[in-house]
């Protein structure tokens, strides 16, 4: 077992960075959130990181020596086993040695993760998958995020993070995704995708209420958005959002026959603003596909966590790595 004391557990994000400490229980000892500015460079936004960190620790009202460690959640690809940012775009991030500055600087063991991972992590440690064996996540949101814990532990590579769901090909030909694949997940499941194609439904003069709302523009046309749309009577709309969670139920009967999850987690904006259609959506597309042994032995929940999903789990992923 890992000694007593707190983790920190601290989410990059792309427009804000959270951070909070948490003592043995998972009860939140003190946070902090801060806002970041896209490409603003490395230098910058490590010194914005380090700065939230000390403050977090000194208003947790814990000693100095009682940190165990800090998790990290970076949207971005990482090196496993030398903690250095690969890549992470929306930070204009490029092999950024991120665990060696913070451990010179903290002197504890800094482990990172990538965010969606972080997220799952988080709903099975205190969130909707407590309790499970086998854990599946799925987020929609710019693309689609995946992550998996078998047993207590994420699902990983040796040099690289696992569960791309997101570029998972379900057809032929069609649109490009983010990483320019054709017919993947993420071109007709991602809150993008949702988007784009409700923008034209708003250009063809189908859906009213959204028209009145926001218009076309992609930018505007979020999550809540597209749920008061709905809300109002926009049914192509609707029917927009059932066709993406008609996919994602295909991607959950790959998923269940490949790994028997327990529990299913459906997380992010698209599934907190629209709860309901997308779990019992996706569950009933899963229990057409999957093979008739495989039925009724999961559970499809929505996440619990939201923003902190990912800050519970990067600190419950350094707190498991330490007792290893």
């Amino acid at each position: 077992m890992c000694e007593k004391g707190y983790w920190i557990g601290f989410d990059l994000g792309g427009t804000k960075m959270l951070a909070a400490a948490y003592d043995e229980n998972y009860s939140q000892l003190s946070r902090e959130k801060k806002r970041t500015k896209a490409l603003e460079g490395a230098e910058v936004v490590v010194e914005r990181v380090l700065d939230t960190i000390r403050k977090v620790k000194s208003s947790c009202g814990r000693e100095e020596t009682e940190l165990v460690g800090i998790g990290m959640a970076v949207p971005g690809t990482i090196d496993l086993e030398t903690g250095v940012v690969l890549e992470a775009p929306n930070l204009g991030w490029e092999n950024v040695p991120l665990r060696t500055i913070l451990e010179e600087e903290f002197g504890c063991p800094v482990v990172l993760g990538n965010d969606v991972d972080c997220g799952v992590y988080g709903e099975y440690a205190n969130g909707s998958a407590r309790g499970a064996c086998n854990v599946v996540g799925i987020f929609p949101g710019t693309g689609v995020g995946g992550g998996c814990v078998i047993d207590g532990m994420l699902l990983q590579g040796k040099r690289r993070t696992a569960m791309e769901i997101g570029h998972i090909p379900l057809y032929s030909g069609g649109p490009l995704d983010g990483a320019f694949r054709e017919g993947t997940l993420e071109t007709v499941a991602s809150r993008l995708a949702i988007s784009a194609a409700s923008a034209q439904a708003v250009f063809r003069g189908a859906a009213p209420n959204l028209k009145k709302e926001v218009g076309t523009d992609l930018a505007d046309i979020r999550s809540g958005i597209l749920a008061d749309s709905i809300r109002q009577g926009d049914k192509t709309v609707e029917k927009i959002v059932q066709h993406a969670v008609g996919y994602i139920g295909k991607a959950v009967v790959t998923l269940v026959h490949l790994f028997s999850p327990d529990r299913i987690v459906l997380g992010g904006g698209l599934v907190e603003a629209m709860p309901e259609l997308f779990v019992e959506g996706t569950r009933r597309h899963a229990e057409k596909g999957v093979l008739k042994s495989f039925r009724g032995t999961y559970e499809i929940v929505a996440a619990e966590l939201g923003d902190d999903a990912a800050i519970v789990g990067a600190a419950a992923w350094a707190r498991k790595k330490a007792e290893q």
